[in-house]
């Protein structure tokens, strides 16, 4: 069952028309949520993500489109598909009309659940993608649907065996991955890349910053980070609000210990 518009309809349901700007233009905004115990996982950060990101997208958000109406809608999703524990895409488009410049900014919206399967897996390959570079940039930020580069690598890691790839921006630094962002921790020191470098804003990677800001134990930076930082890193891994965090064990001929990255993801599992 998905819900379009607050109906409940089943999902073989034809909602979309041959001019929905999503389609044509990829015009609209997701978020991928976590659902356990029938409870959202940082509901109110993926609430004001999405909020901050329709503003930036010039799309009008109805005055009923609060966080008590977005988490009621998630919830009647699941609850529909008999699910306590769910993996949940909310996704939010302009409506039809228009070419490049809309006849309206009103949006629909359209609501999915899954089954919520996670496999941390402790093999975990990891290479970079550079037939195509993301731009650093606001835009890239925010969690659109133009992910063709993520498409295009996600291919690439298949032909090749790999788990997931790096992807790169115009100045050749490290973005993040293809399903999330990414950390390198070399010593006590962990970096990741800044937002200026055209990373998503990440939720979980919002949730662990937050985390690492309060230790003792390690020195986070938000800088830019070299392909070849990888290669000398003691550990490297990649987190999003599905998984958390997974570790990564290979990079090229290197070799990562894990043992920080599975004590982070304890931690992190803890808050919620």
């Amino acid at each position: 069952m998905i819900n379009f518009n607050g109906a409940i309809l089943k999902d073989s349901t034809t909602v979309f028309s041959a001019t929905n700007r999503a389609f044509k233009y990829g015009d609209a905004l997701f978020e991928t949520i976590k659902v356990t115990n029938s409870k959202i996982n940082f509901l109110e950060d993926h609430y004001f993500r999405l909020m901050a990101s329709m503003r930036m997208l010039r799309m009008e958000i109805p005055m009923d489109f609060t966080l008590e109406f977005f988490e009621k809608e998630i919830i009647n999703t699941t609850n529909s598909n008999n699910l306590e524990a769910a993996r949940v895409r909310f996704t939010v488009y302009r409506n039809d009309g228009g070419m490049y410049t809309p006849t309206t900014n009103t949006c629909s919206y359209l609501v999915e659940a899954s089954p919520l399967n996670i496999v941390i897996k402790e093999t975990y390959t990891l290479d970079v993608f550079k037939d195509y570079f993301l731009y650093s940039g606001l835009l890239s930020t925010i969690k659109t649907t133009n992910k063709i580069t993520n498409v295009l690598a996600s291919i690439y890691a298949k032909e090749n065996e790999l788990d997931n790839c790096v992807l790169l921006n115009e100045k050749k630094h490290i973005v993040e991955s293809i399903n999330g962002n990414i950390f390198v921790l070399k010593d006590s020191i962990i970096k990741t890349p800044p937002i200026e470098e055209g990373c998503v804003k990440g939720i979980m990677r919002k949730k662990i910053i937050e985390m690492l800001s309060k230790s003792t134990d390690y020195i986070l930076k938000e800088e830019a980070i070299s392909p070849f930082e990888l290669q000398k890193a003691d550990e490297v891994f990649i987190t999003n609000a599905i998984v958390g965090i997974q570790p990564v064990t290979n990079y090229k001929k290197t070799t990562f210990k894990t043992t920080i990255s599975k004590a982070l993801s304890l931690k992190i599992n803890s808050l919620v």
